[in-house]
């Protein structure tokens, strides 16, 4: 997400490089030496492709393999498609827009990469929250959770999570709710030909972040430190021999456990990447705004690196990811029966 940047039209000089030169309302285009534009081009390209690639082995993992085909793990699948449409539908034209430091894809396409954007943006913080009721319920009423959680309910979920994202998105951005009451100042300040940003009034900046990032986040964290106090201390009477358990269901147990500690761990990586993002968007209208255009580029790719590193996190962790992964790449998913192969 490119965010709010200034533009003060009164520097505008002929002698200023502009992303249109014959265009009287013309941004000001950053010109970026050969070495570094190919560097950055690499690079963005490189995060693309990895991101394209480890999210659709999590899909594929979850789609093809029956033993996968569990509510927690519709629930990994859909945060993967997220990902996976950030890297393909997000990712690409702001490499261009990063390097080139203008927009040269139209209007139209504009509004719908911005919408795009916050959609799959709010879709995340939405899948972790399902993922953190998921987590909650299976560890802390493990009892009640095959009933509680079942698939058809988390297909709801996600159906409703996916629903409210895209609400969200296109509705402050396509619709321009975002600078209701404020339009005045938007047009005549920031609105030039060859930029695409998303502009927020302080008030619609105050709300956005409070309700995609500040308030889940918090909320998240506080139910996991729940869910870690409990599971801690169910692992430990189970360690103990203090919970007198069938052998099965004490590895059940400890695999909720594990899978509920790599599932925070995912959470912490999605707030450690997106909250230098989100603290600058708070506080930048307040300020000036004072934050330059380049910065907000870096913040906006170090929150779209979360999708990069997400199936990174399954890997080291899962043992039924790194089993899949050279399962797909030696092409045995091809093979008969290959949906039933055991992953763990």
């Amino acid at each position: 997400m490119d965010y709010k940047w200034t533009l003060n039209q009164s520097v505008m000089q002929e002698n200023l490089p502009l992303c249109y030169g014959s265009v009287n309302n013309s941004c000001v285009k950053t010109v970026y030496a050969m070495e570094t534009r190919t560097f950055l081009y690499i690079l963005l390209s490189l995060i693309t492709l990895f991101t394209l690639f480890g999210n659709l082995l999590v899909i594929i993992t979850i789609i093809h393999f029956k033993q996968m085909h569990t509510p927690a793990n519709y629930l990994i699948l859909s945060l993967a498609v997220t990902d996976l449409l950030i890297g393909v539908l997000v990712m690409p034209p702001s490499v261009i827009r990063t390097v080139e430091t203008c927009w040269y894809l139209g209007k139209l396409f504009c509004k719908l990469h911005s919408s795009l954007d916050v959609t799959l943006s709010d879709a995340s913080i939405l899948n972790l929250f399902l993922i953190s009721i998921d987590r909650y319920y299976a560890v802390t009423h493990p009892l009640l959770y095959p009933i509680k959680i079942t698939s058809k309910i988390t297909l709801i979920m996600i159906f409703v999570g996916w629903s409210l994202a895209a609400f969200v998105g296109f509705g402050i951005t396509y619709l321009e709710l975002g600078i209701m009451g404020e339009e005045d100042i938007y047009y005549s300040t920031f609105a030039c030909e060859g930029g695409c940003i998303v502009y927020f009034s302080k008030t619609a900046i105050v709300v956005f972040t409070m309700i995609n990032f500040y308030i889940p986040a918090v909320v998240l964290v506080s139910m996991y430190l729940k869910i870690f106090h409990i599971a801690q201390r169910q692992a430990h009477m189970i360690h103990n021999g203090q919970v007198k358990t069938r052998h099965q269901h004490t590895k059940m147990r400890k695999t909720e456990i594990k899978a509920t500690k790599t599932l925070a761990i995912v959470i912490g990586v999605f707030i450690l990447f997106w909250a230098p993002f989100f603290f600058c968007s708070l506080f930048d209208p307040f300020l000036g705004p004072v934050i330059p255009r380049g910065l907000f580029d870096v913040l906006s790719w170090i929150g779209y690196f979360n999708s990069t590193c997400n199936p990174i996190v399954y890997a080291f962790f899962y043992r039924w990811f790194r089993k899949s992964f050279n399962i797909i790449l030696q092409g045995k998913i091809f093979k008969p029966n290959s949906s039933r192969l055991k992953l763990f």
